[in-house]
């Protein structure tokens, strides 16, 4: 077990509080995913259409998306400008890599 947390990266130990309304956004959102998924799934189960299957995985990319733009401001709005203002500009790079993994 001790192995375990030894080979643990460093960003498995970090955490953020968030907000209640952060929080609750979040949650929201993933609740919302989460029932486009199951229904995708629904849908082919029940042979569902290709195209009417496909607009509905859209909807749920966008979705998904549209948490990560939430979840990706509320990051640089709060732990990347407090690691700033802390003189820690490493966060920077760490935001870089970051945005990078994001598009590709």
């Amino acid at each position: 077990m001790s192995n375990e947390k030894e080979s643990c990266c460093e960003c498995c130990k970090r955490t953020k509080e968030r907000s209640p309304e952060e929080f609750r956004s979040l949650i929201n959102r993933l609740n919302r995913i989460e029932g486009q998924i199951r229904g995708l799934k629904g849908m082919v189960e029940t042979n569902a259409y290709c195209t009417d299957i496909l607009v509905q995985s859209q909807a749920a990319a966008a979705a998904l998306n549209a948490f990560n733009r939430e979840l990706l401001a509320n990051h640089i709005r709060t732990c990347v400008a407090d690691d700033i203002r802390n003189g820690n500009d490493v966060v920077i790079d760490d935001l870089v890599a970051t945005l990078q993994k994001l598009m590709k």
